[in-house]
């Protein structure tokens, strides 16, 4: 049986003049050479920062129904925002049975040397995640020694009150939270403050 193939391109719509059959018309070539069956052809016209793309999303719909044996797309950046994001949607390509192919990169998972591109940028995206936790606890840490804020402020004493007296006339946390416009969490916080305080 041929594999079942869906096309993904993308245009910014900052870059003026983009036509997105410029990659369409290659991808396309490449699926007949290949003699995959193009099953579906998603574009998106929208910036790469977001993964709430319209056509992005629908494709990866028809990946996890199993409609899908493989995606091609141009190139990396016209389908992922970062290394980490594409990691992400390859992990999960990779537990469907679904391949990946980069036309631009010429990395393909169907092949022993995709897989090993993959895992390297697998081992990247995680080191790179590693520093950035590192950092971000330097940073608090930092911050903290230098006698700075790291958590967030208190609410008003004011809401603290009316918290502790809905709490006591028997309301609910999601009532008081309802109530006055503040986070399940924080209203779950300081009910908890209320009950250490009665008992």
């Amino acid at each position: 049986m041929k594999k079942r193939a869906a096309i993904y391109a993308r245009v910014s719509t900052l870059d003026k003049g983009q036509d997105p059959e410029n990659q369409l018309i290659q991808l396309r070539d490449y699926v007949r050479r290949r003699g995959f069956h193009l099953v579906g052809e998603f574009v998106d016209y929208a910036s790469g920062s977001s993964e709430q793309r319209e056509e992005y999303q629908k494709m990866i719909n028809q990946v996890r129904k199993r409609k899908v044996d493989v995606v091609l797309v141009w190139r990396y950046d016209r389908f992922a925002r970062s290394t980490q994001a594409l990691v992400n949607a390859l992990k999960e390509f990779h537990s469907l049975g679904v391949d990946f192919i980069s036309y631009q990169e010429n990395v393909d998972t169907t092949t022993p040397q995709g897989e090993l591109i993959f895992s390297i940028m697998a081992s990247i995206a995680q080191f790179e995640s590693a520093l950035i936790s590192e950092r971000v606890r330097a940073g608090m840490a930092r911050a903290k020694a230098q006698g700075k804020r790291t958590s967030r402020p208190p609410i008003a004493n004011g809401v603290q009150e009316k918290i502790a007296r809905l709490y006591r006339d028997g309301k609910s946390i999601n009532q008081i939270r309802k109530e006055l416009g503040v986070s399940y969490g924080t209203a779950w916080n300081y009910v908890q403050g209320v009950k250490g305080s009665s008992s």
